[in-house]
Protein backbone atom coordinates (compact mmCIF):
# COMPACT_ATOMS: atom_id res chain seq x y z
CA UNK A 1 0.00 0.00 0.00
CA UNK A 2 1.40 3.41 -0.95
CA UNK A 3 0.48 6.92 0.42
CA UNK A 4 1.25 9.79 -2.06
CA UNK A 5 2.55 12.24 0.94
CA UNK A 6 3.81 9.47 3.21
CA UNK A 7 2.70 11.16 6.29
CA UNK A 8 0.59 8.30 7.71
CA UNK A 9 3.48 5.35 6.54
CA UNK A 10 6.21 7.39 8.94
CA UNK A 11 3.65 7.64 11.74
CA UNK A 12 3.17 4.40 11.97
CA UNK A 13 6.72 3.24 11.62
CA UNK A 14 7.77 5.84 14.68
CA UNK A 15 4.51 4.11 16.86
CA UNK A 16 5.72 0.63 16.01
CA UNK A 17 9.62 1.91 16.85
CA UNK A 18 8.47 3.28 20.28
CA UNK A 19 6.19 0.27 20.53
CA UNK A 20 8.67 -2.10 20.61
CA UNK A 21 12.12 -0.22 22.31
CA UNK A 22 9.65 -0.16 25.20
CA UNK A 23 10.83 -2.28 27.61
CA UNK A 24 11.22 -2.73 30.89
CA UNK A 25 14.58 -0.99 32.38
CA UNK A 26 17.56 -3.44 32.91
CA UNK A 27 16.09 -6.09 30.21
CA UNK A 28 19.16 -6.93 27.81
CA UNK A 29 16.87 -8.11 24.33
CA UNK A 30 13.45 -7.66 23.29
CA UNK A 31 13.43 -11.68 22.82
CA UNK A 32 13.56 -12.06 26.92
CA UNK A 33 10.28 -9.83 27.25
CA UNK A 34 7.48 -12.28 27.15
CA UNK A 35 4.82 -10.02 26.65
CA UNK A 36 4.69 -5.83 26.64
CA UNK A 37 3.03 -6.09 30.28
CA UNK A 38 6.61 -7.61 31.77
CA UNK A 39 7.42 -6.23 35.09
CA UNK A 40 3.53 -5.08 35.40
CA UNK A 41 1.96 -8.05 35.64
CA UNK A 42 -0.60 -9.33 38.96
CA UNK A 43 2.56 -9.77 42.03
CA UNK A 44 5.28 -8.80 39.98
CA UNK A 45 7.53 -7.33 42.42
CA UNK A 46 8.70 -3.68 41.85
CA UNK A 47 12.09 -3.95 44.12
CA UNK A 48 12.78 -7.68 44.09
CA UNK A 49 15.17 -9.78 41.43
CA UNK A 50 12.98 -11.73 39.72
CA UNK A 51 13.55 -13.17 35.84
CA UNK A 52 11.01 -11.97 33.11
CA UNK A 53 10.17 -15.58 32.80
CA UNK A 54 10.65 -18.98 33.56
CA UNK A 55 11.23 -20.58 37.11
CA UNK A 56 13.97 -19.21 39.61
CA UNK A 57 15.57 -20.90 42.92
CA UNK A 58 18.72 -20.36 45.03
CA UNK A 59 20.90 -17.39 44.25
CA UNK A 60 24.15 -18.76 42.77
CA UNK A 61 27.83 -17.04 42.15
CA UNK A 62 27.18 -13.71 43.73
CA UNK A 63 30.32 -11.97 43.38
CA UNK A 64 31.39 -8.05 43.02
CA UNK A 65 34.11 -7.58 39.85
CA UNK A 66 34.96 -4.25 38.15
CA UNK A 67 32.14 -2.08 39.24
CA UNK A 68 29.32 -4.70 38.66
CA UNK A 69 27.46 -6.95 41.21
CA UNK A 70 26.75 -10.43 39.62
CA UNK A 71 23.96 -12.80 40.16
CA UNK A 72 23.34 -15.99 39.08
CA UNK A 73 20.80 -18.39 40.01
CA UNK A 74 18.74 -21.59 39.40
CA UNK A 75 17.22 -20.90 36.44
CA UNK A 76 14.87 -23.07 33.92
CA UNK A 77 15.12 -21.58 30.23
CA UNK A 78 12.80 -24.08 29.25
CA UNK A 79 9.67 -23.25 31.81
CA UNK A 80 8.16 -21.90 35.15
CA UNK A 81 8.63 -25.41 37.00
CA UNK A 82 11.51 -26.98 38.27
CA UNK A 83 13.99 -28.43 35.75
CA UNK A 84 16.29 -28.46 33.52
CA UNK A 85 18.65 -26.21 36.17
CA UNK A 86 21.09 -23.69 34.66
CA UNK A 87 22.75 -20.74 35.94
CA UNK A 88 20.43 -17.49 34.67
CA UNK A 89 22.16 -13.88 34.97
CA UNK A 90 22.24 -10.23 35.94
CA UNK A 91 24.15 -7.70 36.91
CA UNK A 92 23.85 -4.52 38.57
CA UNK A 93 26.02 -1.26 39.68
CA UNK A 94 23.76 -0.45 43.31
CA UNK A 95 22.63 -3.30 44.27
CA UNK A 96 19.01 -2.29 43.18
CA UNK A 97 18.63 -1.80 38.87
CA UNK A 98 19.33 -5.19 37.62
CA UNK A 99 19.92 -6.13 34.08
CA UNK A 100 19.28 -9.36 32.28
CA UNK A 101 22.38 -11.09 30.74
CA UNK A 102 21.98 -14.16 28.86
CA UNK A 103 22.14 -17.47 30.97
CA UNK A 104 25.58 -18.31 32.07
CA UNK A 105 26.24 -21.98 31.89
CA UNK A 106 23.34 -23.99 30.60
CA UNK A 107 21.94 -27.89 31.31
CA UNK A 108 24.66 -29.80 29.00
CA UNK A 109 24.93 -33.82 28.15
CA UNK A 110 22.43 -34.97 30.92
CA UNK A 111 24.18 -32.82 33.73
CA UNK A 112 22.13 -29.83 35.28
CA UNK A 113 24.22 -26.91 36.85
CA UNK A 114 23.11 -26.92 40.00
CA UNK A 115 24.13 -24.50 42.87
CA UNK A 116 27.76 -22.44 43.88
CA UNK A 117 29.64 -19.41 44.28
CA UNK A 118 31.77 -17.26 42.29
CA UNK A 119 35.65 -15.82 42.62
CA UNK A 120 38.12 -13.41 42.02
CA UNK A 121 40.92 -14.96 40.98
CA UNK A 122 42.89 -12.22 41.20
CA UNK A 123 46.54 -13.75 40.90
CA UNK A 124 45.46 -16.14 38.20
CA UNK A 125 46.03 -19.13 40.38
CA UNK A 126 44.01 -21.38 38.12
CA UNK A 127 45.76 -20.48 35.38
CA UNK A 128 42.63 -19.20 33.61
CA UNK A 129 43.13 -15.89 33.32
CA UNK A 130 44.41 -14.52 29.97
CA UNK A 131 46.44 -11.70 31.70
CA UNK A 132 46.47 -8.13 29.49
CA UNK A 133 49.18 -7.16 32.11
CA UNK A 134 50.74 -6.85 35.31
CA UNK A 135 48.47 -4.53 36.47
CA UNK A 136 45.12 -6.92 36.58
CA UNK A 137 45.60 -10.92 35.82
CA UNK A 138 42.48 -11.41 37.20
CA UNK A 139 39.56 -13.49 36.05
CA UNK A 140 36.21 -14.70 37.12
CA UNK A 141 35.93 -18.50 38.40
CA UNK A 142 32.80 -20.27 38.79
CA UNK A 143 32.29 -23.35 41.34
CA UNK A 144 29.61 -25.36 40.67
CA UNK A 145 28.22 -28.83 41.35
CA UNK A 146 26.86 -31.21 38.51
CA UNK A 147 23.90 -33.19 39.06
CA UNK A 148 23.01 -36.44 37.52
CA UNK A 149 20.28 -38.61 38.50
CA UNK A 150 23.26 -40.87 40.03
CA UNK A 151 25.76 -38.48 40.90
CA UNK A 152 26.90 -34.65 42.01
CA UNK A 153 30.54 -33.40 41.73
CA UNK A 154 31.88 -30.01 41.51
CA UNK A 155 33.28 -28.30 38.75
CA UNK A 156 34.82 -24.86 37.44
CA UNK A 157 33.79 -22.80 34.25
CA UNK A 158 35.97 -19.49 34.03
CA UNK A 159 35.45 -16.46 32.12
CA UNK A 160 37.45 -13.77 30.77
CA UNK A 161 35.26 -11.26 29.76
CA UNK A 162 33.36 -9.94 33.17
CA UNK A 163 31.55 -12.91 32.81
CA UNK A 164 29.44 -12.31 29.70
CA UNK A 165 30.93 -15.69 28.19
CA UNK A 166 32.32 -19.20 30.28
CA UNK A 167 34.20 -21.80 29.66
CA UNK A 168 34.15 -24.88 31.05
CA UNK A 169 36.99 -26.68 32.44
CA UNK A 170 37.83 -29.47 30.33
CA UNK A 171 39.19 -31.58 33.64
CA UNK A 172 36.26 -31.45 34.93
CA UNK A 173 34.74 -32.62 37.56
CA UNK A 174 37.65 -31.09 40.26
CA UNK A 175 36.13 -33.33 43.12
CA UNK A 176 34.22 -36.51 42.79
CA UNK A 177 33.56 -38.57 45.88
CA UNK A 178 31.17 -40.79 44.14
CA UNK A 179 28.28 -39.50 45.88
CA UNK A 180 24.45 -39.14 45.23
CA UNK A 181 24.50 -35.90 47.34
CA UNK A 182 27.19 -33.33 47.57
CA UNK A 183 26.21 -30.39 45.99
CA UNK A 184 26.07 -26.36 46.80
CA UNK A 185 30.21 -24.87 47.26
CA UNK A 186 30.76 -21.92 48.57
CA UNK A 187 34.93 -20.84 47.81
CA UNK A 188 36.79 -17.81 48.98
CA UNK A 189 40.42 -16.91 49.69
CA UNK A 190 41.59 -17.54 52.90
CA UNK A 191 44.38 -15.05 53.40
CA UNK A 192 45.78 -16.25 57.00
CA UNK A 193 46.76 -19.82 55.19
CA UNK A 194 47.10 -18.47 51.92
CA UNK A 195 44.87 -21.09 49.79
CA UNK A 196 41.47 -21.33 48.73
CA UNK A 197 38.60 -22.61 50.58
CA UNK A 198 35.19 -24.48 49.81
CA UNK A 199 32.61 -25.26 52.16
CA UNK A 200 29.72 -27.92 50.61
CA UNK A 201 26.82 -30.04 51.91
CA UNK A 202 26.51 -33.57 52.03
CA UNK A 203 22.81 -33.40 52.63
CA UNK A 204 21.80 -36.47 54.05
CA UNK A 205 24.46 -36.48 56.34
CA UNK A 206 24.02 -32.97 58.17
CA UNK A 207 27.37 -32.11 57.51
CA UNK A 208 29.28 -29.60 55.45
CA UNK A 209 32.74 -30.78 54.29
CA UNK A 210 35.57 -28.38 53.91
CA UNK A 211 38.53 -28.50 51.32
CA UNK A 212 41.59 -26.73 50.30
CA UNK A 213 43.11 -25.42 47.62
CA UNK A 214 45.91 -23.76 46.21
CA UNK A 215 44.92 -23.20 42.44
CA UNK A 216 41.01 -23.94 42.62
CA UNK A 217 41.66 -27.05 40.88
CA UNK A 218 43.18 -29.14 42.69
CA UNK A 219 41.43 -29.69 46.26
CA UNK A 220 42.26 -31.78 49.54
CA UNK A 221 39.76 -32.56 52.39
CA UNK A 222 40.69 -30.30 55.77
CA UNK A 223 37.43 -31.46 57.73
CA UNK A 224 33.85 -31.84 58.34
CA UNK A 225 31.44 -30.22 60.46
CA UNK A 226 27.53 -31.14 61.71
CA UNK A 227 25.58 -32.26 62.95
CA UNK A 228 24.47 -30.47 64.73
CA UNK A 229 21.49 -27.21 65.35
CA UNK A 230 18.37 -28.42 62.82
CA UNK A 231 18.49 -31.50 61.43
CA UNK A 232 14.78 -31.61 60.15
CA UNK A 233 15.87 -31.96 57.04
CA UNK A 234 18.71 -31.84 54.44
CA UNK A 235 21.45 -29.49 54.80
CA UNK A 236 21.92 -27.38 51.75
CA UNK A 237 24.09 -23.93 50.31
CA UNK A 238 26.60 -23.40 52.73
CA UNK A 239 28.24 -20.31 53.32
CA UNK A 240 30.97 -19.46 55.64
CA UNK A 241 32.47 -15.79 56.56
CA UNK A 242 33.85 -13.50 58.95
CA UNK A 243 32.07 -10.69 61.05
CA UNK A 244 33.65 -8.28 63.53
CA UNK A 245 31.85 -7.87 66.73
CA UNK A 246 29.87 -4.80 66.67
CA UNK A 247 30.95 -2.64 69.86
CA UNK A 248 34.26 -4.74 70.43
CA UNK A 249 37.53 -3.38 68.50
CA UNK A 250 39.34 -6.36 67.72
CA UNK A 251 37.32 -8.62 67.95
CA UNK A 252 35.84 -11.16 65.03
CA UNK A 253 33.66 -14.55 64.70
CA UNK A 254 32.76 -16.73 61.72
CA UNK A 255 29.82 -17.06 60.95
CA UNK A 256 28.49 -20.79 59.17
CA UNK A 257 25.37 -20.53 57.34
CA UNK A 258 23.23 -23.95 56.76
CA UNK A 259 20.13 -23.68 54.82
CA UNK A 260 17.66 -27.04 55.91
CA UNK A 261 15.29 -28.45 54.10
CA UNK A 262 12.46 -29.32 55.63
CA UNK A 263 12.47 -28.64 59.09
CA UNK A 264 12.43 -24.88 58.90
CA UNK A 265 10.68 -23.04 61.77
CA UNK A 266 8.24 -21.98 60.08
CA UNK A 267 7.94 -25.07 58.45
CA UNK A 268 9.31 -26.30 55.21
CA UNK A 269 12.77 -24.55 54.16
CA UNK A 270 14.95 -21.78 56.42
CA UNK A 271 18.23 -21.31 56.80
CA UNK A 272 19.96 -21.74 60.52
CA UNK A 273 23.83 -20.47 61.22
CA UNK A 274 26.65 -21.12 63.40
CA UNK A 275 29.21 -18.96 65.27
CA UNK A 276 32.30 -19.43 65.71
CA UNK A 277 36.06 -19.95 64.93
CA UNK A 278 37.46 -21.18 62.14
CA UNK A 279 41.50 -21.14 61.69
CA UNK A 280 41.83 -22.44 57.78
CA UNK A 281 40.97 -25.69 58.57
CA UNK A 282 38.46 -26.10 61.12
CA UNK A 283 34.97 -24.54 62.02
CA UNK A 284 34.49 -24.33 65.56
CA UNK A 285 30.79 -23.87 67.20
CA UNK A 286 30.97 -21.67 70.18
CA UNK A 287 27.01 -22.60 70.94
CA UNK A 288 26.33 -26.13 72.14
CA UNK A 289 25.62 -28.46 69.16
CA UNK A 290 21.88 -28.60 69.76
CA UNK A 291 21.30 -24.98 69.77
CA UNK A 292 19.65 -23.82 67.34
CA UNK A 293 20.30 -20.12 65.35
CA UNK A 294 17.07 -19.15 62.89
CA UNK A 295 18.59 -15.90 60.72
CA UNK A 296 14.88 -15.22 59.50
CA UNK A 297 11.51 -16.32 61.07
CA UNK A 298 9.44 -16.26 58.03
CA UNK A 299 8.62 -18.71 55.80
CA UNK A 300 10.34 -17.42 52.73
CA UNK A 301 13.83 -16.96 52.97
CA UNK A 302 16.20 -19.66 51.90
CA UNK A 303 19.26 -20.76 50.02
CA UNK A 304 21.07 -17.42 51.03
CA UNK A 305 24.74 -16.93 50.36
CA UNK A 306 26.91 -13.67 50.20
CA UNK A 307 28.41 -12.01 47.60
CA UNK A 308 32.56 -12.51 47.09
CA UNK A 309 34.88 -10.05 46.43
CA UNK A 310 33.48 -6.51 47.46
CA UNK A 311 35.99 -3.49 47.58
CA UNK A 312 37.66 -3.73 51.11
CA UNK A 313 37.05 0.18 51.37
CA UNK A 314 32.80 -1.03 51.25
CA UNK A 315 33.52 -3.08 54.42
CA UNK A 316 30.16 -4.99 54.30
CA UNK A 317 29.27 -8.26 54.02
CA UNK A 318 26.05 -8.54 51.67
CA UNK A 319 24.27 -11.51 51.22
CA UNK A 320 20.63 -12.40 49.43
CA UNK A 321 17.98 -15.55 49.69
CA UNK A 322 15.18 -17.08 47.78
CA UNK A 323 12.55 -15.41 48.50
CA UNK A 324 10.26 -18.77 48.49
CA UNK A 325 9.37 -22.04 50.22
CA UNK A 326 9.78 -25.65 48.87
CA UNK A 327 6.55 -26.73 50.16
CA UNK A 328 4.60 -24.42 47.78
CA UNK A 329 7.15 -22.87 45.39
CA UNK A 330 5.96 -24.53 42.25
CA UNK A 331 2.35 -23.27 43.38
CA UNK A 332 2.56 -19.65 44.08
CA UNK A 333 0.18 -17.98 41.51
CA UNK A 334 2.61 -15.87 39.17
CA UNK A 335 2.76 -15.92 35.34
CA UNK A 336 5.03 -15.75 33.50
CA UNK A 337 7.75 -16.44 36.03
CA UNK A 338 8.32 -18.10 39.46
CA UNK A 339 10.48 -17.51 41.82
CA UNK A 340 11.55 -14.00 43.67
CA UNK A 341 15.19 -12.90 45.28
CA UNK A 342 15.46 -11.62 49.01
CA UNK A 343 16.03 -7.57 49.03
CA UNK A 344 20.29 -7.25 49.64
CA UNK A 345 21.07 -7.39 53.66
CA UNK A 346 24.14 -6.29 55.45
CA UNK A 347 24.76 -8.56 58.04
CA UNK A 348 26.63 -7.54 61.00
CA UNK A 349 27.18 -9.45 64.65
CA UNK A 350 26.21 -8.27 67.75
CA UNK A 351 26.28 -9.44 71.30
CA UNK A 352 23.12 -9.56 73.54
CA UNK A 353 22.61 -11.47 76.68
CA UNK A 354 22.62 -14.60 75.11
CA UNK A 355 25.37 -14.54 73.30
CA UNK A 356 26.66 -13.16 69.38
CA UNK A 357 24.00 -13.14 67.13
CA UNK A 358 23.71 -12.63 63.68
CA UNK A 359 21.82 -8.62 63.01
CA UNK A 360 20.37 -7.66 59.07
CA UNK A 361 19.84 -4.90 57.92
CA UNK A 362 18.15 -3.60 54.28
CA UNK A 363 21.29 -2.00 52.34
CA UNK A 364 21.30 1.47 52.04
CA UNK A 365 21.22 2.11 48.40
CA UNK A 366 17.69 0.45 48.17
CA UNK A 367 16.89 4.53 49.79
CA UNK A 368 17.21 5.44 45.95
CA UNK A 369 13.78 4.33 44.91
CA UNK A 370 12.21 6.13 47.79
CA UNK A 371 9.50 8.36 46.76
CA UNK A 372 7.39 10.90 48.51
CA UNK A 373 7.98 10.67 51.98
CA UNK A 374 5.27 10.84 54.92
CA UNK A 375 6.34 11.50 58.71
CA UNK A 376 4.26 11.37 61.97
CA UNK A 377 5.12 11.93 65.40
CA UNK A 378 4.20 11.19 68.83
CA UNK A 379 0.27 9.72 68.16
CA UNK A 380 -1.87 7.25 69.03
CA UNK A 381 -2.91 4.60 67.13
CA UNK A 382 -6.34 5.55 66.51
CA UNK A 383 -5.09 9.15 65.76
CA UNK A 384 -2.47 7.89 63.48
CA UNK A 385 -4.91 5.79 61.46
CA UNK A 386 -7.27 9.26 61.13
CA UNK A 387 -4.20 10.89 59.87
CA UNK A 388 -3.37 8.00 57.32
CA UNK A 389 -6.77 8.14 56.11
CA UNK A 390 -7.02 11.66 55.53
CA UNK A 391 -3.87 11.75 54.05
CA UNK A 392 -4.74 8.69 51.68
CA UNK A 393 -1.26 7.20 52.49
CA UNK A 394 -1.56 3.63 50.93
CA UNK A 395 -0.03 1.85 48.19
CA UNK A 396 1.42 -1.93 47.14
CA UNK A 397 5.27 -1.13 46.77
CA UNK A 398 6.00 0.99 50.62
CA UNK A 399 8.69 1.41 53.03
CA UNK A 400 8.20 2.06 56.55
CA UNK A 401 9.72 3.01 59.59
CA UNK A 402 7.85 3.05 62.76
CA UNK A 403 9.15 3.15 66.53
CA UNK A 404 6.29 2.43 68.77
CA UNK A 405 5.63 2.54 72.42
CA UNK A 406 3.95 -0.62 73.28
CA UNK A 407 2.27 1.15 76.83
CA UNK A 408 0.09 -1.13 78.58
CA UNK A 409 -1.75 -2.75 75.45
CA UNK A 410 -1.10 -6.62 74.95
CA UNK A 411 -0.48 -6.59 71.21
CA UNK A 412 -0.31 -4.14 68.60
CA UNK A 413 1.24 -3.94 65.41
CA UNK A 414 -0.04 -2.25 61.62
CA UNK A 415 -1.82 -4.68 59.43
CA UNK A 416 -0.49 -3.83 55.14
CA UNK A 417 -1.73 -4.46 51.84
CA UNK A 418 -4.95 -3.65 53.56
CA UNK A 419 -8.27 -4.19 51.20
CA UNK A 420 -11.95 -5.87 51.00
CA UNK A 421 -11.49 -9.13 53.30
CA UNK A 422 -7.89 -8.97 52.69
CA UNK A 423 -4.63 -7.98 55.16
CA UNK A 424 -1.16 -9.02 56.43
CA UNK A 425 -1.15 -8.47 59.85
CA UNK A 426 2.71 -7.31 61.15
CA UNK A 427 1.99 -7.85 64.83
CA UNK A 428 4.09 -7.89 69.09
CA UNK A 429 2.43 -9.60 71.45
CA UNK A 430 3.92 -8.14 74.80
CA UNK A 431 2.66 -11.17 76.74
CA UNK A 432 4.62 -13.69 74.67
CA UNK A 433 7.13 -11.27 73.62
CA UNK A 434 7.02 -12.14 69.98
CA UNK A 435 7.11 -10.66 66.35
CA UNK A 436 4.80 -11.96 64.21
CA UNK A 437 3.09 -11.96 60.53
CA UNK A 438 0.34 -13.37 59.96
CA UNK A 439 -0.77 -13.72 56.05
CA UNK A 440 -4.10 -15.97 56.67
CA UNK A 441 -5.88 -13.60 54.82
CA UNK A 442 -3.09 -12.13 53.01
CA UNK A 443 -5.41 -12.24 49.34
CA UNK A 444 -5.20 -15.55 47.49
CA UNK A 445 -3.43 -18.51 49.77
CA UNK A 446 -5.65 -21.59 48.76
CA UNK A 447 -2.83 -22.61 46.42
CA UNK A 448 -1.17 -25.12 48.92
CA UNK A 449 -2.43 -25.45 51.88
CA UNK A 450 0.90 -25.00 53.76
CA UNK A 451 1.00 -21.53 52.60
CA UNK A 452 -1.80 -19.35 55.21
CA UNK A 453 -0.59 -19.01 58.11
CA UNK A 454 0.83 -17.02 61.02
CA UNK A 455 4.54 -17.02 61.59
CA UNK A 456 6.38 -16.04 64.79
CA UNK A 457 9.34 -14.95 66.11
CA UNK A 458 11.08 -14.08 69.83
CA UNK A 459 11.50 -10.66 70.57
CA UNK A 460 13.22 -8.98 73.06
CA UNK A 461 10.83 -6.49 75.02
CA UNK A 462 12.42 -6.27 78.44
CA UNK A 463 12.42 -3.10 80.15
CA UNK A 464 9.62 -2.06 78.93
CA UNK A 465 11.22 -0.94 75.78
CA UNK A 466 9.85 0.77 72.77
CA UNK A 467 9.71 -1.54 69.20
CA UNK A 468 11.23 -0.60 66.00
CA UNK A 469 9.90 -1.88 62.77
CA UNK A 470 11.50 -1.45 59.50
CA UNK A 471 9.20 -2.86 56.74
CA UNK A 472 8.85 -3.28 52.98
CA UNK A 473 6.29 -4.14 51.48
CA UNK A 474 6.02 -4.64 47.45
CA UNK A 475 3.19 -6.60 45.53
CA UNK A 476 4.29 -10.02 46.42
CA UNK A 477 6.00 -9.91 49.70
CA UNK A 478 6.66 -8.33 53.07
CA UNK A 479 10.07 -8.29 54.68
CA UNK A 480 9.84 -7.50 58.41
CA UNK A 481 13.18 -6.00 60.54
CA UNK A 482 13.10 -5.74 64.02
CA UNK A 483 14.33 -3.57 66.71
CA UNK A 484 17.24 -3.00 64.24
CA UNK A 485 17.41 -6.49 62.43
CA UNK A 486 17.97 -8.57 65.79
CA UNK A 487 14.74 -10.17 64.07
CA UNK A 488 13.66 -10.81 60.94
CA UNK A 489 10.54 -12.32 59.12
CA UNK A 490 10.22 -12.53 55.20
CA UNK A 491 6.87 -13.96 54.14
CA UNK A 492 5.33 -14.14 50.21
CA UNK A 493 2.22 -12.72 49.80
CA UNK A 494 -0.54 -12.70 46.92
CA UNK A 495 -2.73 -9.55 47.53
CA UNK A 496 -5.39 -7.79 45.15
CA UNK A 497 -3.98 -4.97 43.45
CA UNK A 498 -6.39 -2.85 45.43
CA UNK A 499 -5.22 -3.96 48.49
CA UNK A 500 -3.41 -1.40 49.56
CA UNK A 501 -4.40 -0.02 52.96
CA UNK A 502 -2.37 0.64 55.55
CA UNK A 503 -3.86 0.49 59.56
CA UNK A 504 -2.30 0.84 62.98
CA UNK A 505 -3.63 -1.67 65.82
CA UNK A 506 -3.74 -2.06 69.29
CA UNK A 507 -5.35 -4.41 71.41
CA UNK A 508 -5.99 -4.47 75.59
CA UNK A 509 -4.64 -0.49 75.40
CA UNK A 510 -3.68 1.80 72.78
CA UNK A 511 0.43 2.14 71.62
CA UNK A 512 1.64 5.35 70.78
CA UNK A 513 3.56 5.76 67.62
CA UNK A 514 6.87 7.64 68.18
CA UNK A 515 7.43 8.08 65.02
CA UNK A 516 6.19 6.94 61.75
CA UNK A 517 8.14 7.26 58.63
CA UNK A 518 6.29 5.82 55.16
CA UNK A 519 7.99 6.30 51.39
CA UNK A 520 6.27 5.02 48.46
CA UNK A 521 8.89 2.97 46.34
CA UNK A 522 9.70 3.78 43.03
CA UNK A 523 10.16 0.37 40.58
CA UNK A 524 13.24 -0.49 40.48
CA UNK A 525 12.55 -1.71 36.56
CA UNK A 526 11.51 1.46 35.36
CA UNK A 527 13.20 4.18 37.90
CA UNK A 528 16.43 5.53 35.76
CA UNK A 529 19.41 3.91 36.48
CA UNK A 530 21.67 5.80 39.42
Amino acid sequence: MRNSSGKNVLVLLAASAVFLAWRPLGVESPSQVPSAATYDEPYRPQFHFTPAKNWMNDPNGLVYYKGEYHLFYQYNPLGDEWGHMSWGHAVSRDLVHWRHLPVALREENGIMIFSGSAVVDRQNSSGFCATTGPDDRSCLVAIYTGHTSTRQTQNLAYSNDNGRTWTRYAANPVIDLHRRDFRDPKVFWHEASRKWVMVAALPPEHQVRLFGSPDLRHWTALSTFGPAGATGGVWECPDIFPLPVGGEPGQARWVLSVNVNPGGVAGGSADQYFVGQFDGTTFVNENPAGQVLWADYGKDFYASTSFSDLPPADGRRIWMGWLDNWEYAAQVPTNPWRGAQSIPRVLKLKRYREGLRLVQEPVRELQALRGRETILKDQGTGAANRWLESSEVRGDTLEIEAEIDPGHCAEFGLEVRKGKGEETVIGINRRKSELFVDRTHSGTTAFNPEFPGRHVAPLDLTGGKNVKLHVFVDRSSVEVFANDGATVISDRIFPSRESQGLVFYSRDGEARIVELRIWSLRSAWRDPEQ
